[in-house]
């Protein structure tokens, strides 16, 4: 459950039972032996002894191939002679493999067509999934073929209808058609072997598969007798004639049709026998990319550490309440040592459904996986969560959760109990001083989160945990650092009145938390601005006070519109913008048997992968050509040319936190260029497979976060040297970093041959006087979507105006917790300020990147012992320096 982007192992490889284990010719991809993949030549007809084998090797009970006699809607012809044996006495029968759909006995001729034309497509359907790293029940979306009558013609042009769920990533089955379960090699005349083939495209058909035949071989000769009518002087006498003919065995394809070949994506190909073809296929409609359509919200929980962010969402995501020693948040944890310490050093993701207010998570009776509840939430909305680091010695998780994923709203969590000092032991959370050291003992961890979510101007919403542990007095003082913080930036908070009654067990939402969130965030998403108004929401994950008030607030939360290429710049014209934009935020290696999904030969080498991230605008279909970059040219990459040698822009060793300004300088004189004396290179790729929040799809939308299958095309590594031979994968694969954005140019861009052009500096914006404390050549660690790495500030410039002042107050604190009895604490008193723009010019090192235009920049000096490390400054890019 903690990770958004865990993959299957490998399903069962596609291989052809003619080749064998040691056959050369299985790597190299031959068309007339080997697997070949949609788009190649079409079969050649062979001989048996060009195979040197006489029988194939006895079906596998489960995996994607499949031997079957014959496809034939009727009874075979009798023979009076065949060179292969008895046709019709297969060696076992299909009904006693329980492990596959069975069909009649394929000979029987009382079995009607339809029916019989039901039981092979499903059977075709499971032999399809035992080659997908996901299998879906996609029965109630299954469209099986319907024959009008017993006439219909099986060589009429076949339309390819939608293809079905839980088939996106499958790679395909094998069929071995006139071939017994045994392996022995019966064989086809050619009128029934044409009429198999028909049979097999009108059900690959119906579930949106195409069909290419392989291979066609000669096995035998065969005779039998025919009825004929002999005229002899206007007279008419019934004859018996003696006919002969080949038995033929063809091996085809069937392979989910994303129209990848080009002059190959609509239509099915079919192999000549004896100067014969098949009826022509008519070119159809390419069948819709179906995407999720569920409204799906974002959310990053961020925090200090210990204040409980893990073990809320653990709640929230399981329906189980914590144990006050963090048996709820134990599904989240990625490493043993977050287990033995209780701080969480990585990023997890939970995702949680609503439909009219039913809560869909894992406590519901339902479910056991996210294809479950995206399934569960159609029609309501999906609610994306990703948990992030809250140590100071994590700092770069906290900015990855804020940046990478582009959250459309922050969930900040602060300890209710922040100021009651508990010793540390196994289980329980540390203190600020355990974490940060005696020195470091007076640094404000909840001011340092909250005043850097509230300068990221995302809309934001504040959970007050651990309600159960409280006083009324820490309470208070809790609340008034809050609201002061917030009013300070502009904001108004709204607090939700605190919730008395205990859930144990939440099934949904309840009807008073679901108005009372209702009625607080009216407005909201009509505003002009979402980040105005900022709601406090009191829980215990230990006794379940507020929980429901939580689910209310995931699931009334407001969607900000669609994102467009034209948020940033508005419509100001850049040639540059291209038609879809996908951040990179991980990578992950692609089984090598996903490049037969881009018509790859066997001669290609391996450069699939996955990558992870979100997309900013545009869409991503299977299928599209895309470039992803940009890369450091070979003879400019200052870390070398190996995989082990290359260290990712942004990475500065083995420490864990931000290096200080004087280290990050010592770093750019050892090992470090100016990223504008290295070229910024682009790759092809074209995307094999995608997956939405792990639900396979076809199709993912602007603003949705997923994954993507790539398969690098065949001249990246030609580009890379200028070799005329495909060059070797050592040390020539591109190494796809985060960072790197995936594109697919605009039509402008394609028709001037223009190509994207990566970064080597930026200029900014920030609208914080503390910049007047950096300085014309210092370092600073840079945050621009997913990417991180470091810049030198070449130009700074100071500009001020002044503001209208703003006030705190304890009024709306006493008069919902009664907390004036207990303390006489000081209230907030107007304070003028400056509001300061500053515009700073940096120099990228390391590498080039893609920056958008109007895109959010963090700048960070360093941590330091009397820091929390999280004193950033949050600006707008307005200028790109190639």
């Amino acid at each position: 459950m903690a990770s958004v982007f865990t993959y299957d192992p490998d399903p069962p490889r596609v291989s052809s039972p003619w080749l064998l284990p040691n056959d050369p010719d299985k790597e190299a991809g031959d068309h007339g032996r080997g697997l070949s993949t949609p788009g190649t030549p079409q079969a050649q007809p062979g001989l048996l002894s060009e195979y040197g084998v006489t029988k194939l090797e006895a079906e596998p009970q489960s995996g994607p191939t499949e031997y079957k006699l014959h496809l034939l809607l009727r009874s075979r012809r009798d023979f009076k002679a065949m060179s292969t044996g008895n046709p019709v006495t297969p060696s076992r029968s299909l009904e006693s493999r329980a492990s596959k759909p069975s069909t009649l006995n394929p000979g029987a001729a009382s079995q009607p067509r339809q029916e019989r034309l039901q039981h092979l497509t499903t059977q075709l359907l499971w032999r399809l999934q035992q080659s997908s790293p996901y299998h879906a029940s996609s029965s109630k979306e299954l469209a099986l073929p319907r024959l009008p009558d017993d006439a219909i013609d099986l060589s009429a042009p076949v339309k390819l209808n939608k293809l079905v769920p839980g088939l996106e990533e499958s790679r395909g089955a094998l069929y071995e058609i006139g071939v017994s379960d045994d392996g022995t090699l019966i064989g086809l005349t050619n009128d029934e072997m044409d009429e198999s083939i028909a049979t097999l495209r009108v059900m690959a058909a119906s579930l949106g598969c195409s069909v290419e035949v392989l291979r066609m071989v000669v096995v035998g000769d065969c005779e039998w007798v025919e009825l004929t009518e002999l005229v002899d002087n206007s007279v008419t006498t019934p004859a018996q004639v003696t006919r002969s003919g080949k038995l033929w065995v063809a091996e085809a394809y069937v392979m989910p049709n994303f129209g990848f070949a080009e002059g190959n994506g609509n239509t099915f190909l079919s192999a000549p026998r004896n100067g014969q073809s098949s009826a022509s296929i008519e070119s159809v409609p390419f069948p819709s990319r179906g995407s999720s359509t569920t409204p799906q919200l974002r959310v990053t929980f961020t925090g200090p550490t210990t204040s409980g962010k893990s073990s809320l969402l653990g709640t929230l995501s399981t329906g189980t309440l914590d144990n006050g020693r963090g048996k709820s948040r134990l599904g989240l944890l990625k490493h043993r040592h977050e287990v033995v310490s209780g701080i969480t050093s990585s990023i997890a993701q939970e995702l949680i459904g609503y439909k009219d207010r039913a809560i869909l998570n894992y406590s519901h009776g339902n479910i056991e996986s996210w294809m479950d509840i995206h399934n569960c939430s159609e029609d309501g909305r999906l609610v994306f969560v990703s948990d992030s680091a809250g140590h100071p010695r994590y700092r770069r998780t906290v900015l990855r959760g804020l940046m990478n994923w582009a959250p459309h709203w922050i969930i900040l969590c602060i300890a209710a109990d922040d100021a009651d000092a508990r010793s540390s032991h196994y289980g329980t959370p540390s203190t600020a001083r355990d974490i940060l050291g005696i020195g470091a003992a007076g640094v404000d961890l909840i001011k340092a989160h909250l005043t850097l979510s509230l300068k990221m101007e995302i809309p934001m919403a504040i959970v007050i945990t651990k309600l159960d542990l409280a006083s009324k007095l820490k309470l208070q003082r809790t609340m008034i650092k809050v609201l002061t913080a917030i009013k300070d930036a502009g904001r108004t908070p709204k607090i939700l009145p605190p919730d008395q009654k205990q859930y144990e067990e939440l099934k949904e939402v309840p009807q008073e938390d679901h108005d009372k969130v209702r009625d607080l965030l009216k407005g909201i998403a009509q505003s002009e601005n979402m980040a105005q108004v900022v709601p406090i929401v009191l829980t215990s994950a230990v006794k379940g006070n507020g929980i429901g008030q939580m689910h209310a607030l995931l699931e009334n939360l407001p969607l900000p519109p669609a994102p467009t290429s034209r948020d940033f710049v508005g419509m100001a014209l850049n040639s540059e913008q291209p038609q879809c934009l996908f951040h990179i935020d991980d990578t992950f290696s692609l089984p090598a048997s996903y490049s037969a999904l881009a018509g790859n030969t066997g001669k290609q080498i391996d450069q699939g992968i996955v990558i992870s991230g979100h997309l900013r605008f545009g869409r991503l279909s299977v299928g599209d050509k895309i470039v992803i970059g940009p890369f450091p040219s070979e003879e400019d990459d200052p870390r070398g040319s190996t995989l082990e040698d290359r260290m990712s822009p942004g990475s500065y060793g083995l420490s864990i936190s931000h290096p200080s300004s004087a280290e990050l300088a010592r770093i750019a004189m050892k090992n470090a260029v100016s990223a504008s004396n290295i070229a910024g290179d682009w790759h092809d790729a074209q995307i094999v497979s995608i997956r939405n929040l792990r639900l396979p799809v076809l199709a993912l939308e602007a603003g949705q976060a997923g994954s993507v299958g790539l398969v690098l095309q065949p001249n990246c590594a030609d580009q890379l040297d200028g070799a005329s031979e495909p060059a070797q994968p050592s040390g020539l694969v591109p190494r796809i970093r985060r960072g790197m954005i995936l594109a697919v140019p605009s039509k402008c861009m394609a028709d001037t041959r223009l190509k994207l052009q990566a970064a080597s500096g930026f200029t900014a914006i920030f609208n914080d006087p503390d910049t007047r404390t950096l300085a014309f050549g210092t370092f600073v660690n840079v945050y621009i979507a997913s990417i991180r790495t470091v810049a030198r500030i070449r130009r700074i410039s100071h500009q001020g105006q002044e503001w209208e002042a703003g006030t705190v107050a304890t009024d709306e604190i006493d008069d919902i917790f009664s907390l004036n009895e207990d303390a006489d604490i000081e209230t907030g008193t107007e304070k003028g300020q400056r509001k300061y723009g500053t515009e700073m010019s940096l120099e990228l090192l390391h590498h080039r990147e893609w920056i958008e235009l109007g895109s959010r920049v963090i700048l960070l000096e360093g941590g330091s012992q009397d820091r929390s490390g999280l004193e950033g400054f949050v600006g707008r890019v307005v200028e790109i320096v190639d």
